[in-house]
């Protein structure tokens, strides 16, 4: 059954107002700890996950922050055309974090990859004039968008993965193919303009290793030019998929040994002298490769995502950090590279009981022994 958008708002105000389960939270939230040295956490949560009450019970427990997975992308906004908008499940999402005092980030703009764009910008006639025609589409929808959610919404990811990770250039993608590097001036520009209060974010899921080299190489050589063409873009934003799976096209790793960090150090080195704020937008710990046994692997886990973020918030620029999802069922990564023994990943904070891991420990110790933020 398809619900109208009045069904969807109906029942998404009531699940928001519905009362919650019984939660058992932790002393100190993740959020409050991070909220010690200035930072905030938080959390995806899409309308997959919404319905769960013990979710948004445990959303309200430890996150100060929430990210809607999927309702803010164009693919999901525009399903039929540029000009028809459709704000019901964005919206439900927006009005549950508003009612329980939850900050927002909006996730994306613009996903600059062909894979995720909405169907139709591959078939749209774009008339004689087809760069005038994509730079009206695009400055209409980041308009329309963000005067919608306004100050509701205090930081956007504007462009996500706009580099190709196997050649550390530009995507080819229907925009980008008219517009070629203006692309991204338009949209930032545009989304200055429209949500001049919002921290304007450059997202992508560049990571240690070799594998990831052109991809840190093509990200820099972006910011650079960024940087250069005074595009408002106000913060980096570092997905943190980290460990052995695959993003995109690049498979990681579980070691982080000397040299893959000292690749990462210089890396983010770079990254930050050109622009210095940071968040994490995305993270979690796929974990390909790992014993089956179950605490053998969350010790291999909850240790490799506390090195990471010991590093990560050394940098005084990283204001928040994100977990791309709290509870392994209700993951992404368990539709990408499956263990080989099929068993669940357990890349998230909470496990599929609901009980907290030593990977959620570990978020907590980064945060407790990082320095202040600046």
């Amino acid at each position: 059954m398809i619900l109208s958008r009045r069904q969807l708002l109906a029942s998404g105000a009531a699940l928001a107002l519905a009362p919650r389960a019984a939660w058992a939270a932790p002393a100190n939230s993740l959020d409050a700890t991070a909220q010690t040295k200035g930072r905030r956490f938080g959390t995806a949560v899409g309308m997959g996950q919404f319905p769960d009450p013990r979710y948004r019970a445990l959303i309200e427990a430890e996150c100060g922050v929430i990210v809607p997975e999927n309702e803010l992308k164009m693919r999901a906004i525009h399903p039929n055309g540029p000009d028809e908008f459709d704000f019901a499940k964005a919206d439900i999402l927006v009005d549950y974090a508003t009612s329980y005092d939850l900050k927002i980030r909006g996730h994306n703009l613009i996903w600059h990859h062909p894979d995720w764009m909405p169907k139709w910008s591959e078939t749209l006639d774009y008339g004689p004039k087809p760069a005038e025609r994509v730079a009206q589409i695009l400055s209409k929808h980041v308009d329309t968008v963000c005067r919608r959610y306004a100050d509701r919404i205090f930081t956007w990811d504007v462009v996500n993965e706009a580099i190709d990770p196997e050649t550390g250039r530009m995507r080819d993608m229907v925009f980008s193919r008219h517009l070629g590097d203006d692309c991204m001036d338009i949209v930032f520009d545009a989304a200055r303009k429209a949500a001049p209060q919002a921290a304007l974010v450059y997202n992508d899921f560049m990571t240690w290793g070799d594998n990831s080299a052109r991809h840190r190489e093509g990200v820099l050589k972006l910011l650079d030019r960024m940087k250069s063409r005074k595009v408002p873009v106000d913060v980096l934003g570092v997905q943190s998929h980290i460990g052995a799976g695959e993003s995109g096209n690049v498979k990681g790793t579980m070691t982080f040994d000397a040299r893959e960090e000292a690749d990462w150090k210089s890396f983010m080195d770079a990254a930050t002298a050109l622009y210095p704020r940071l968040q994490i937008t995305e993270f979690d710990v796929s974990e390909v490769g790992t014993p089956a046994d179950i605490p053998a692997r969350d010790r291999i886990i909850a240790d490799l995502a506390r090195r990471y973020l010991d590093m990560m918030l050394r940098y005084p620029g990283l204001d928040h950090v994100m977990c791309w999802g709290m509870l392994d069922h209700h993951s992404w990564l368990q539709s990408r590279t499956r263990r080989a023994d099929g068993m669940m990943k357990r890349g998230c904070p909470y496990d599929a009981n609901y009980q907290p891991k030593p990977l959620r420990q570990a978020i907590a110790d980064a945060f407790r022994n990082a320095p202040p933020r600046a």
